[in-house]
């Protein structure tokens, strides 16, 4: 869709407590646009947008949709979501009313073709990944923008703003959004099968990814996970580097050491080698993250010691294998992961952290049609357990589907303890376990029990 967003007064969005969607709220807003917006619950992020000056109400109410949206259908842009439900009736007044209105990567899309774009897609570790990306080169002297996928704890925030012309953005897959981009760097860091009630089959997951790699502009650059290599269109005039934490690879590691979770290590690039690197972050797998955005940086024109700075400073995500509480007794560990792929990784970082330790898992199942496609492997990941506290399945935007529940993943599990609970008994029922390590993980409401979970344990380790 061609749009000048010159013209554009107001901005309305339907959906606006998203990660993606809020961070369009704040640019707008900070571009001095009108903005208010929709969503149905509020929460940290709604409370931060409005403490923030943006309006927002959570009744799905044409009458609440404030004046200097509804007067002016011309200078107004409306933006959603596609998790809101077709039958929506804000979305449909807008659509009847002759609103211009875009989704939200398509608006993405028009704000990022003013801007040097890296875009960095896969169906995990694209959040960490741009996350730290856009750390390390907001740190140089060319400075840098950001649309992230969580909260950094850096910024605090998932909008990086600057008076760079680059701009780091993460390509979500889902619905297809990523295709809106056309980036001038893009990272590929996983093409795994995921949100099948979108692509029905693995291979139409990896058809999206190269038709979005065909989206990178002549004389770009492709940075993709050694092995998915062939992905690229080899008549494309860009240039393809492969990465890997594991392998031989254009960019790849050596000489890795750990140390209470943190890790040391060389980087070997085409432009030589990078001793001592230290990175800020705990996990095995940020390894893999950080030798993905170290090539883009590299490739951008970083110098040495700022992108050695940039590694050692970052603080990482909010909910990406973020540690919460650490006693004399215990330690527990939040983490987004919602695919076998993300639960292999976390929990195999947890268990090289601490290898001879138990570890206590709490998960989330996201989606009826995620937990059916692949309750199998996520048996399979969890059963690198010793315990499981399975929670009910977050729907998000679907519809029950008969005979999918928590327990065709439970009955799959083979570890020592393991039981299904509700999210308000999961509290509960961690009183009363013996805690060692303890890892939550979801991408729905788990969220509600981290602060709790991490009082709960210190107030325990107190009264012992």
């Amino acid at each position: 869709m061609d749009i000048s967003l010159n013209s554009i007064k107001s901005i309305y969005l339907v959906g606006i407590g998203g990660i993606g969607m809020s961070a369009l709220a704040r640019y707008f807003a900070h571009n001095k646009l009108f903005v208010a917006g929709y969503d149905s619950t509020p929460t940290v992020l709604t409370k931060a947008l409005e403490e923030e000056g943006i309006a927002i109400h959570y009744t799905d109410s044409i009458e609440d949709i404030p004046s200097q949206i509804t007067d002016e259908p011309k200078d107004t842009l409306v933006i959603y979501t596609p998790a809101v439900p077709k039958n929506h009736g804000e979305l449909n007044y807008f659509k009847t009313k002759g609103f211009t209105l875009m989704k939200r990567a398509q608006a993405l899309g028009v704000i990022s073709k003013e801007y040097t774009t890296a875009a960095v897609a896969g169906t995990h570790g694209k959040t960490s990944t741009s996350t730290l990306l856009a750390h390390i080169l907001n740190g140089t002297d060319q400075g840098c923008n950001g649309f992230l996928g969580g909260i950094s704890k850096n910024f605090s925030s998932n909008l990086i703003l600057s008076n760079s012309q680059r701009m780091v953005v993460e390509a979500d897959e889902f619905d297809r959004s990523f295709h809106s981009l056309a980036p001038d760097l893009a990272i590929i860091t996983s093409t795994d099968a995921d949100h099948l009630d979108i692509y029905n089959t693995h291979a139409e997951v990896i058809e999206a990814f190269s038709i979005f790699i065909s989206k990178i502009r002549d004389n770009g650059t492709l940075i993709i996970k050694k092995g998915l290599e062939h992905m690229a269109n080899k008549q494309q005039n860009i240039k393809v580097y492969t990465y890997s934490a594991t392998h031989e690879a254009d960019f790849c590691i050596s000489k890795i050491s750990q140390q209470d979770g943190l890790y040391t290590f060389t980087l070997k690039t085409p432009f030589g080698k990078i001793e001592s690197i230290e990175l800020g972050v705990l996990g095995k797998y940020n390894v893999e993250n950080a030798v993905a955005a170290s090539a883009a940086a590299l490739v951008w024109g970083t110098d040495i010691e700022p992108l050695k700075k940039g590694l050692k400073s970052f603080k990482g995500i909010t909910r990406r294998f973020d540690l919460r509480y650490k006693g004399k007794k215990s330690v527990y560990i939040d983490d987004y992961a919602h695919h076998p792929a993300e639960l292999k990784a976390a929990i195999t970082s947890v268990r090289a952290m601490f290898p001879d330790r138990k570890i206590t898992g709490v998960f989330q199942p996201h989606l009826y049609s995620r937990t059916k496609d692949f309750a199998a492997d996520f048996a399979e990941s969890l059963s690198l357990l010793d315990e499981l506290l399975l929670l009910d399945i977050y729907p998000a935007r679907e519809e029950p589907i008969p005979g999918v529940t928590s327990e065709i993943i439970l009955n799959r599990v083979n570890c020592n303890f393991k039981k299904i609970c509700s999210l308000n008994s999961a509290i509960e029922e961690l009183k009363n376990m013996e805690i060692d390590i303890l890892i939550t993980m979801g991408a729905g409401n788990i969220d509600k029990l981290v602060d709790p979970i991490a009082r709960m344990l210190k107030e325990k380790e107190d009264a012992e």
